[in-house]
């Protein structure tokens, strides 16, 4: 039996997710990487397996793998893809897409750890929403899925609070050090710095703020924190910016 308590985080290769990774790494936690690439960093407790979390069929092989093999006692949920457009431009096939990539993909993982979890009654599942789920241009499926996912953790916290299992939510949102985010703002732009001012603490976030959010909620210490939502944002979701 594994010493080190276990954590799945998917797209933990870039950005987010490789800050948090590195994180629960230091924390003392062996890691796993659900993601389509792997970290470009490694470490002994780091363990990487390449998936993609749009496909159904495959995820859910990919997470029975991992509950098989490990003792999973933290689930962060961070992948994700924008599909940025208009609502006349909104396709189809993306909202398929992100929806089995924000929800489909966590309820794939969740099945798989969730019998293991409630034997040790003990489980920290994380997801990792936006500050876009409180509405943003271009986003409709973006910030509907990611919506979607703050209702599905409240549910999940009703129904697993007694198995000693918490479920909780981190909104970030604009985080500089993300490829999601350079697609959209280029590094050391005018428009990077209008947008910097437009967040009331006055700068971009990093992804190790993020992290740190993350580390909160999987902490064993807060059994008595369950469904809540936390925005990482610099104050964002309590204004107003545009992309």
């Amino acid at each position: 039996m594994n010493e080190r308590p276990v954590a799945i985080v998917t797209g933990g290769s870039t950005g987010i997710g490789a800050a948090i990774c590195r994180r629960m790494v230091e924390a003392g936690h062996d890691v796993v990487s659900l993601s389509r690439r792997r970290p470009e960093w490694t470490h002994a407790a780091l363990h990487s397996l390449e998936v993609d979390l749009t496909d159904a069929k495959a995820t859910a092989t990919a997470a029975a793998g991992v509950a098989k093999q490990y003792p999973v006692a933290t689930v962060v949920h961070n992948a994700g893809a924008v599909r940025a457009g208009l609502l006349p431009e909104v396709k189809q096939d993306d909202l398929h897409d992100l929806t089995q990539l924000h929800l489909g993909a966590a309820i794939l993982i969740l099945q798989a750890v969730l019998p293991g979890m409630r034997e040790r009654n003990f489980g920290r599942i994380v997801l990792i929403s936006s500050r876009a789920a409180l509405g943003l241009q271009t986003r409709t499926v973006y910030s509907a899925t990611k919506a979607g996912m703050i209702g599905m953790a409240r549910t999940w916290a009703l129904e697993l609070a007694r198995s000693g299992i918490t479920v909780n939510v981190v909104a970030p949102g604009p985080i500089a050090d993300t490829e999601m985010f350079r697609q959209v703002i280029p590094a050391d732009s005018e428009r990077e710095a209008a947008l910097a001012k437009t967040i009331p603490v006055g700068r971009l976030g990093r992804a190790d703020d993020v992290a740190r959010a993350v580390l909160f909620f999987a902490d064993p210490a807060n059994s008595f924190v369950t469904g809540q939502l936390l925005y990482v944002c610099g104050g964002a979701s309590v204004s107003s910016f545009s992309l």
